[in-house]
């Protein structure tokens, strides 16, 4: 090594080295100068290939200097390397002879103090803002009454906690809760693994997917909030099926997720109220929409049978339309027996003027020939219209029947078939009702068996009656004589000589 760096004077004995040599040589001084060290720069070009290591620059306003991220490094970190952006990176300095050029390998690469995180962010926000990842046109509506919540945060700290106790207080649902880091070098990764998680159910089983997603947090600096600006969380929530609200942090903490999320809620607790109504309000509403529906039915039955009356009433009549065919067709069976008489005379008086002039023997046969085709067209016109009058009848009777009862009945079966339906409708809405009420009084019976202080004595509590009275403090039972002792399974009367 001292060889190598001492100035000798060259002549016809200088010792030869090989290449690798000298580039080992260089790398041993490097790696023995530069152990482990801290850099602060500027990312400039960045390669990903397909081996999961990362390639890149760190310079400044002079100088560029390669460095390297071993894929199992890359892994691990919370800060993906981004082109522009201002780091501190550590690592030891290394030569690669391969290139004949020094580097760092990095083992650790986080922004350089906040204004960094605030431009990586900004730089984050624009380019998902270019995508149209943020348009409104993407979110969808929160469901009014989801059965099943997804909730995705750490088991252990009180945003749960919190979540849990104001859906009780507002409208208790079944949540799933799917643990996550809420921070740290995992939380993006297992943040966006719930989201994916949570839809894939509704694509495997929609029965046990939940309806709504809560991705939540507790409030902390941009460093503990980072995970949910980290482009893996982002893609996860825009690509979700589900409604998600967003509930990270402070109302005054904003995260990339809050962007894209189809809502976002100041703090956890405001999500859980976002999430579901106000159970004792939504009871009084449907009360109330019961009622009007009640009355909205009842009066559209009045309007319909007030209608229907109002309607026979301006029907006209049936015998008031066949009076007058009635008397014109009476008036002319009474006038068509005169009239044949008053013809027969006029015929005879005729026939008495010609037949003067004519001999008594063959006026006679003559007349006698004309007596009796006029006896035979006479009994023949009488006949006629016999039967002329008795079909008049009969269709005047069959219109007055047709004119009385068709037009009639008919608007009858209609309304009687309208109101038919309204029945059944109403019967099968208020059976609906009945059923839902009847399943919702089920379920608070089951919640007061729950709540019963019999389930506290099979946790071996027990209650101590004097009487019908109850006995809650050592004072008073010390002041009486007989106590009763109910245990889960029974009960124990007991003296105070006995206690």
């Amino acid at each position: 090594m001292a060889d190598l760096l001492e100035n000798q004077t060259l002549g016809i004995n200088e010792p030869e080295f090989s290449v690798s040599e000298i580039s080992n040589a260089i790398k041993r001084l490097i790696e023995n100068e530069f152990a482990y060290v801290r850099i602060r720069g500027e990312i400039g070009r960045v390669s990903l290939p397909r081996s999961g290591h990362v390639y890149l620059d760190l310079k400044d306003e002079k100088s560029v200097l390669a460095g390297v991220i071993w894929k199992g490094v890359a892994d691990k970190l919370i800060t993906k390397p981004e082109e522009g952006m201002e780091v501190i990176a550590r690592g030891r300095v290394t030569t690669f002879g391969g290139q004949s050029k020094y580097q760092i390998v990095i083992d650790d690469l986080r922004p350089a103090g906040v204004g960094a995180l605030m431009a990586m962010l900004e730089k984050r926000k624009k380019q998902f803002q270019a995508e149209g990842i943020f348009n409104s046109e993407h979110k969808m509506s929160l469901p009014y009454l989801p059965e099943l919540i997804g909730v995705v945060t750490s088991p252990s700290g009180a945003v749960i906690k919190d979540i849990l106790h104001r859906l009780t207080d507002r409208f208790p649902r079944k949540v799933v809760l799917w643990p996550v880091s809420v921070q740290g070098e995992n939380c993006a990764k297992e943040v966006s693994r719930a989201i994916d998680g949570f839809n894939s159910l509704a694509k495997q089983n929609p029965l046990i997917s939940p309806d709504l997603i809560i991705v939540a947090r507790g409030g902390g600096s941009i460093e503990d909030l980072w995970s949910f600006n980290e482009e893996l969380v982002v893609r996860s929530a825009f690509k979700s099926k589900i409604p998600l609200i967003s509930a990270i942090g402070h109302e005054t903490d904003t995260t990339l997720l809050d962007y894209v999320a189809d809502v976002r809620a100041p703090t956890p607790s405001a999500a859980a109220e976002m999430a579901v109504p106000v159970r004792h309000e939504l009871l009084s509403s449907l009360d109330t929409n019961e009622a009007r529906l009640s009355r909205a039915l009842s009066e559209i039955l009045s309007r319909r049978s007030q209608r229907l009356s109002d309607f026979s009433r301006s029907l006209p009549r049936v015998f008031i339309l066949l009076e007058g065919p009635t008397q014109r067709l009476d008036s002319m069976s009474i006038r068509l027996p005169s009239s044949l008489t008053s013809s027969v005379r006029f015929k005879k008086s005729k026939l008495y003027e010609i037949s003067t002039g004519i001999k008594a023997a063959s006026l006679l046969m003559r007349l006698q020939n004309k007596q009796s085709k006029f006896d035979l067209q006479a009994k023949q016109l009488t006949s006629l219209f016999s039967f002329l009058i008795d079909l008049k009848k009969q269709n005047l009777n069959s219109y007055f029947s047709r004119i009385e009862g068709l037009s009639l009945k008919r608007d009858i079966r209609r309304e009687h078939r309208n109101l038919g339906e309204l029945w059944l409708r109403l019967k099968k809405f208020h059976l609906v009702k009945f059923k839902e009420l009847e399943l919702k009084l089920q379920s608070l019976d089951r919640l007061r068996e729950t709540l019963g202080y019999r389930q506290t004595l099979d946790r071996g509590y027990t209650v101590i009656r004097s009487g019908d009275s109850i006995i809650t403090n050592k004072t008073k039972a010390l002041r009486l004589t007989d106590l009763d002792i109910e245990f889960r399974d029974g009960k124990l009367s007991v003296t105070k000589a006995e206690v």
